[in-house]
């Protein structure tokens, strides 16, 4: 049995060794004889406080800490500290820690601006670090090829040049000149990797950034230990470029919100529409959160991550380079098209038709220049109102879906009732088809409030399937669902996580999403029953009685609640309308109650 000092001695090493060894490696630099080495990693595994690797010849690493998903292997970490309970009763992890530690290097910097320091400098570390580990591979195994970028590019790793690397940074984070030399080595990177032109941040030499708070910042990413493996490497800072990209649109509010959809929104989306194999495309990409969760499941369900396609746009410059960073990060090749246009007046992948699509346009955006696409090709379930670009994104999403394609698309809540301007007619369209063009409304899922980042309003989500008579999941055929649609009710579910928003649980995403998958015929969901309150099968007939309002509380049966579905427009009418009628109520109470008073004066 291995004593503390020599379990402490072992931590203290490993922490030397970057957080991160080899077996061999660290036993030569402990000098300790293979049993005794054995005996005290095993129990540290035990313990929980080192996790062992997968790379040749066996390896470990600093861990003990649980990640963001119960189902996902924990991230190997620089700490041997187990995870501390937080106030919800869960446990902090290793990602929240290391946010905190980087926001209070942040002093008075604007989240906004600050954003892109950190996040740049988490890219660089991981592109340093996974170009460090094929190159000791190529120098073990093919030293000829350790200077041959060909060889780093079949493996989807970027080539860093020697001043470029971490390593070089981390030597010199103390130096007045680090700015300086962070804006030179991402100058490197793009110079020698085409594909990150124009991507990389290049402002860290300007004077409001403080050398010293750079320095400190460099300390702290370089203790985000990683594995000898590239696929570990990825995992976990792509994982803390994740986390950081959502706690810094929490800290911007409604202007970082609008470039990231919240994690457990895109897992109900993905998981209800199963992306296992073919093109994945999102027309208004923000920073690429679509894309990262499809890959992760396909790869959680054993598929192969190159099984899907990616494929995206987005209008914003900056939110581009964020997304392209993250996928980056993650080891995603992606075709992702930027101008200030927009998918609607320059798409760029026209002739794109993708299998899946996953989308969070901007809500009820009304200056989209919809009065110059009048007779665009797209709008064959009608004409979108210029006001409102709601139901153009609805049909371009339909407009880019292969013949068997599905999409989820969020939309605001006024999109399932709204009459105004041809939406009623063009929602119809959608639900019965039109002129040779499917009805495609496959599914409608009501949201609860505080979920988004950028808005407290409730939202939904829309399901569409071009092809409902049968369709296509794990290469099983669906049941015909033509002439039905699976309504669900989901504004009960979801969990506080701070004092303005929510999240969904591994349990209510199962929820949805398996009502979803059984509804549609999916074997192994079970045999799909409607459920009072949560889920409701509605035929065309009852969606028609009810004017073609796809709000799901009338279908579900649920609790009544404020009506919160109804747009602002149709609610001010509406109580207007009733003011009107009580003060003139008021006013002819008025002249009853002046004359009984007056006669009451005269007999008096």
């Amino acid at each position: 049995m291995a004593d503390q000092a020599q379990k402490d001695r072992f931590v203290a090493a490993l922490t030397e060794l970057g957080g991160s060894a080899g077996n061999g490696r660290l036993r030569e630099t402990l000098q300790w004889n293979e049993a005794v080495y054995t005996t005290v990693k095993n129990e540290l595994v035990a313990e929980g406080a080192v996790t062992p690797g997968r790379g040749r010849g066996g390896a470990v690493s600093l861990g003990g800490l649980v990640g963001i998903e119960a189902e996902e292997t924990a991230p190997v970490v620089a700490s041997a500290r187990p995870a501390r309970a937080n106030g919800n009763g869960g446990e902090r992890s290793f990602e929240t820690e290391l946010f905190k530690a980087a926001d209070k290097l942040r002093g008075n910097m604007e989240p906004s601006d600050y954003k892109h320091v950190a996040l740049g400098l988490i890219f660089l570390k991981h592109i340093s670090d996974s170009f460090e580990a094929k190159r000791a591979e190529l120098l073990s195994e093919y030293p000829d090829g350790a200077e041959d970028r060909d060889e780093y590019a079949a493996d989807n790793v970027f080539w860093v040049p020697p001043t470029a690397r971490w390593s070089h940074l981390q030597a010199n984070a103390k130096q007045p000149s680090i700015g300086k030399m962070i804006d030179e080595a991402m100058i490197a990177i793009e110079k020698d990797n085409e594909n990150l032109k124009g991507v990389l941040p290049k402002d860290y030499a300007r004077p409001a950034l403080n050398a010293v708070m750079l320095g400190e910042l460099i300390d702290l990413i370089s203790g985000i230990a990683l594995g000898r493996e590239k696929g570990e490497a990825r995992d976990v800072l792509g994982r803390v470029y994740e986390y950081f990209l959502g706690q810094f649109a929490g800290s911007e509010g409604k202007r970082g919100g609008e470039f990231y959809t919240p994690r457990s929104v895109v897992r109900v989306m993905v998981e209800m529409i199963e992306p296992y194999k073919g093109r994945v495309y999102d027309p208004c990409c923000g920073s690429g959160g679509m894309f990262v969760q499809s890959e992760r499941f396909v790869e959680l369900h054993g598929g192969r991550i190159g099984d899907i396609a990616v494929y995206g746009q987005e209008s914003n410059y900056t939110t581009w380079r964020l997304c392209k960073m993250n996928l980056a990060v993650r080891g995603i090749d992606a075709d992702i098209k930027w101008n200030s246009e927009g998918s609607f007046h320059k798409d760029e992948l026209r002739d794109l038709k993708a299998d899946f699509v996953l989308a969070n346009p901007p809500f009820n955006i009304s200056d989209w220049g919809g009065d110059r696409l009048r007779e665009d090709v797209r709008w064959r379930y009608g004409i979108p109102p210029a006001g409102n670009a709601n139901f153009a994104w609805v049909q371009h999403i339909v407009h880019h879906l292969s013949p068997s394609g599905v999409a989820g698309v969020v939309l605001a809540n006024g999109s399932m009732s709204s009459t105004q301007n041809s939406e009623g007619e063009i929602r119809r369209a959608l639900i019965e088809g039109v002129n040779g063009a499917p009805g495609v409304v496959d599914c409608m899922v009501a949201l609860p409030g505080q979920l988004f980042y950028s808005t407290q309003i409730p939202v939904c989500l829309w399901f569409l399937a071009r092809d409902k008579s049968n369709g296509i999941a794990r290469n099983a055929k669906l049941r015909d669902r033509r002439g039905e649609i699976l309504f669900i009710d989901a504004r009960k579910l979801g969990h506080m996580v701070d004092r303005t928003r929510k999240e969904f649980s591994d349990a209510d995403i199962d929820k949805i999403t398996r009502a979803y998958h059984a509804w549609r015929g999916e074997g192994e969901a079970g045999a799909y029953e409607d459920v009072p309150g949560f889920c409701k099968s509605a035929t065309q007939d009852e969606i028609k009685g009810h004017g073609y309002v796809l709000t799901p509380g009338r279908y579900v049966g649920a609790a009544d609640v404020e009506d919160d579905d109804m747009p602002f427009a149709e609610r001010f009418a509406a109580l207007q309308a009733k003011l009107n009628g009580q003060f003139a109520e008021a006013e002819t109470l008025t002249a009853v109650i002046l004359k009984k008073l007056a006669g009451v004066g005269v007999n008096g």
